[in-house]
């Protein structure tokens, strides 16, 4: 019985492992247009994707959510060869997020203060099916969340670790976790 079962939740993880893999997805065009972007950092392209998204008016403004608190706006327009107007304008830098679920949090706090009731979630294609749970969690079902994820050559190991803490935040959501 003990095998079977075992045998059974095997079979499930694999399978729900390809689903997630099919669901990696691509991103979108930049004429989808949302009342704002987000970016969670942590990932190369993540932040290049939402300034090019901006330059090409995709939205209004843009949060980078997870910023190291020592990191400046004029720093990250000269990585990434932005202008620091666009900084000034339209682009924030939250930095109390540590973690996709506090980036979330940061981020429905965000989008609440500007009124927003659409955000397109810029991240890395293995990542975004957690990072969308999590923001979507927190903003709750009034505001749309639109995924634009940013393609990536993902590790095995990175792809089988982000489906496991996938399930794992899942199970907690449905059991009523939310810390």
């Amino acid at each position: 019985m003990i095998v079977r079962i075992l045998g059974f939740a095997a079979l499930a993880y694999l399978l729900g492992f390809v689903a997630f893999m099919l669901s990696l997805g691509s991103p979108l065009p930049a004429a989808h247009v949302t009342d704002a972007i987000v970016v969670p950092t942590g990932g190369p392209g993540r932040i290049d994707r939402g300034i090019a998204l901006l330059q090409a008016r995709a939205a209004k403004r843009m949060l980078v959510s997870g910023v190291a608190p020592a990191v400046r706006p004029i720093e990250l327009a000269v990585t990434y060869s932005a202008s620091p107007a666009l900084f000034a304008c339209c682009i924030d830098l939250g930095q109390e997020a540590f973690d996709t679920r506090s980036n979330g949090d940061e981020t429905a706090l965000w989008v609440s203060e500007h009124g927003y009731r659409s955000v397109r979630l810029v991240t890395s294609d293995w990542h975004m099916a957690r990072a969308r749970l999590e923001l979507t969690n927190a903003l709750g079902p009034d505001v749309e969340v639109v995924a634009d994820p940013v393609p990536t050559n993902a590790r095995l190991e990175t792809l089988i670790s982000e489906y496991s803490k996938l399930i794992v935040r899942r199970v907690a959501l449905l059991l009523g976790y939310r810390g």
